[in-house]
């Protein structure tokens, strides 16, 4: 096994099972002998979670998009500083669900911020460390809408149009840079995307 870390970023639009197949993939590579940080965006550090609760309450409907867009890179330059980094340094396989795309996709197009003014503040944000590995999966808003059972969220409640540009945005994101991208269908079965997952991970050397 490398001692360098390996980054990896789950993507993808509300309910495309994101965080499921991130804590499978991360309980395979402890299975194999790696150290697996499993992680997440907005809110996995201390001031992170205070961040989170403002981003994420459906009572601030009115934040501006501006302000929504610093937040986010406030929890992220933190959630890199405190938790993604000294893994990654110590030779740790770093998972987090959600990244920079998020930001590019959600409040770069969707918001109508511009991508390049969302990616130049996460480039500030996280100080250039971009993911050796980026997951797309990727599923219709119709779809992710009736996977979500749950209690809304601020973004969730958002409208389809919303969700269909930040979806479009991620596709088109991803041809951009195909070799760090691994694009899947999350409407298949867990086990067909957990196949397609594996592959993408194979190239960077793990398993």
């Amino acid at each position: 096994m490398s001692d360098a870390g390996v980054f990896i970023a789950f993507e993808g639009g509300e309910g495309a099972g994101k965080s499921s197949r991130a804590l499978a993939l991360a309980g395979r590579l402890r299975a194999a002998g790696y150290e697996a940080v499993l992680t997440h965006e907005p809110g996995d550090s201390r001031i992170g979670r205070q961040i989170r609760d403002i981003l994420l309450d459906v009572t601030n409907d009115g934040l501006d998009p501006r302000a929504e867009a610093l937040l986010y890179a406030a929890d992220r330059a933190e959630h890199v500083a405190s938790v993604v980094r000294p893994a990654v340094d110590r030779g740790a396989v770093v998972i987090t669900d959600r990244y920079v795309d998020s930001s590019i996709a959600y409040q770069g197009i969707a918001r109508g911020l511009g991508a390049e003014t969302i990616a130049e503040l996460s480039r500030f944000a996280t100080e250039g460390l971009l993911p050796d590995l980026t997951i797309l999966l990727d599923v219709p808003p119709s779809v992710g809408r009736r996977r979500n059972q749950g209690t809304a969220d601020r973004l969730e409640t958002e409208a389809d149009d919303f969700h269909i540009s930040v979806r479009a945005a991620y596709l088109a994101r991803a041809t951009t840079q195909p070799e760090r991208y691994v694009v899947v269908d999350a409407t298949l079965s867990a086990e067909h995307v957990d196949a397609a997952i594996l592959d993408g991970v194979k190239k960077l050397g793990l398993l």
